[in-house]
């Protein structure tokens, strides 16, 4: 029978890093002046990580018999995190902010520590799958170039397949790399009409060739011959045959110069004899899905350059009073009316559009610090009257984000209270009672603040950020300006069973 002390060995090991006798290692972690040295002990590494046993190989010992190694690429947070792991086999997640955990997946593959690097893709996908799609682009760029990164792109591709929208929409779109985009367009089952497919492919080549004309019609021979060679290895991966007659004539003609001759001339056999044999090649069909999407990316399709598809759910469970959020099968439709950097940003711009409207959310993102906020007006917008209004359905919240674990909400406390609500616009604010205030122009003022306040149940900023006056000066840390700001009209959803 075999017996494994493995706690107590896990134990004795971490001693010996906290007071590493021996060691023959320097290790200077992170950029000046946060930078930080390890002592430590090269068998131990060494047998733990390829990584070092290379780095160990290739470093010869100093007058002091101790071989030093600098990565200033790595935080010092993560390193700490890594090299206890390396001793004691050992390490929590459970108080580490998401972006402390994906910069230590990207600290262990680069140590080459693959058994960790497959525990925090795991732990990241199971646990906080929101948190990845917000920062969707990032975290699939990143796992792309890592190449180690199995399991989170798989999750990715689950994403771009399903919803195609997530990458082809966002605004890095076409900064892709070329073989990040070949990989995506390869998929037999993108869920995407292939003239789609088409279109964003001319985009993104387009795009990496800023000296071609606005205009097609100003396009040269030498023009399109520029954009062939930018796209000729996405060619081959478009499934011209798969296009309808009416998309070719629309979309692909006007590009003629762009395709082989014969590829061109398959292509409109194909439309007016479909049976005739033609030589090239044929990609079969994607796997469309028969079945309907999740409602939630469909017909309630969220657009919104600030929350998940998770955190309206959660907003949405709100508005129904529910204790359990939804997790699929939004209720409501969130249609969104004023959008900060489309719109305006300045608080008479909200009135203008939104007034006589009720039901509304309010969104936040905040200059500097990530945070997202944001408020429920069950009541009409009302630019013609400076008022309070009260309501017992309002609510204010401080969403979930890489920054903050868990979202917080803040609704009317019960009782006499008549100030939930407060209309203002010729003094150009308004309010949530005083737990969150909106003034001026959102986006440069720095007027925004969020304070105690006895008509809603808790604050929805840390202390430190909270007023404890009423309309502090732009110069205090507890305004705020706003990066983006969105409101939408929210509605119940009559296509559910």
């Amino acid at each position: 029978m075999t017996t494994k002390f493995l706690d107590r060995l896990s134990n004795d090991l971490t001693q010996l890093l906290e007071d590493p006798i021996d060691y023959n290692v320097s290790i200077e972690v992170g950029e000046a002046p946060n930078n930080q040295i390890f002592k430590i002990h090269s068998y131990i590494l060494q047998s733990r990580s390829p990584y070092f046993k290379n780095k160990f190989n290739e470093t010869s010992f100093n007058d002091d018999h101790v071989k030093v190694l600098k990565l200033h690429d790595i935080s010092v947070k993560a390193f700490d995190i890594i090299i206890k792991y390396i001793y004691g086999g050992i390490i929590s997640l459970e108080k580490l902010e998401n972006s402390i955990i994906f910069d230590l997946l990207i600290a262990s593959n680069e140590l080459e520590l693959n058994e960790l690097v497959e525990h925090l893709q795991t732990h990241l996908v199971n646990n906080n799958a929101s948190w990845l799609r917000l920062n969707f682009v990032q975290i699939y760029l990143t796992s792309y170039r890592a190449k180690n990164f199995k399991i989170i792109q798989d999750f990715c591709y689950d994403i771009i397949t399903k919803h195609p929208n997530t990458i082809f929409e966002s605004e890095n779109f076409l900064s892709l790399p070329e073989d990040a985009l070949i990989s995506i367009i390869k998929q037999d089952d993108l869920q995407l009409e292939e003239s789609k497919i088409w279109e964003y492919v001319i985009q993104w080549g387009e795009a990496k060739n800023s000296t071609l004309p606005t205009n097609l019609t100003e396009w040269t021979s030498s023009d399109f011959l520029t954009l062939k060679e930018t796209l000729k290895n996405c060619f081959t991966h478009i499934r011209y045959f798969n296009i309808s007659g009416d998309d070719v004539v629309e979309k692909i003609f006007p590009y003629e110069q762009l395709l082989e001759r014969q590829l061109f001339l398959d292509i409109n056999s194909k439309i007016m004899a479909p049976s005739k044999p033609i030589s090239s090649i044929i990609l079969p069909p994607r796997k469309i899905l028969t079945k309907t999407l999740p409602t939630r990316n469909a017909s309630a399709r969220l657009s919104s350059q600030i929350i998940t598809d998770e955190h309206a759910l959660e907003i949405s469970s709100w508005i129904d009073k529910k204790e359990i959020p939804y997790t699929e099968n939004n209720p409501y439709k969130f249609e969104l009316l004023v959008r900060g950097s489309r719109d305006g940003f300045d608080v008479s711009t909200i009135y203008n559009i939104c007034d006589q409207i009720s039901n509304t959310v309010v969104i936040l993102k905040l200059e500097g610090t990530e945070e997202i906020l944001g408020g429920y007006n069950p009541l009409g917008w009302d630019k013609n009257n400076n008022q309070w209004k009260s309501t017992q359905d309002s609510f204010t919240f401080s969403l979930k984000t890489a920054n903050l674990e868990n979202s917080i909400l803040s609704r009317v406390n019960d009782g006499d209270v008549s100030n939930e609500i407060g209309y203002h616009l010729s003094e150009s604010w308004f309010s949530f009672g005083y737990t969150l205030v909106l003034r001026g122009n959102l986006k440069i003022s720095k007027k925004c603040y969020c304070k105690i306040d006895e008509d809603y149940k808790k604050p929805i900023r840390s202390a430190e950020f909270l007023s404890p006056t009423i309309c502090p000066p732009p110069s205090d840390k507890v305004t705020f300006s706003v990066e983006e700001y969105e409101i939408f009209k929210i509605t119940k959803r009559n296509d559910l069973q």
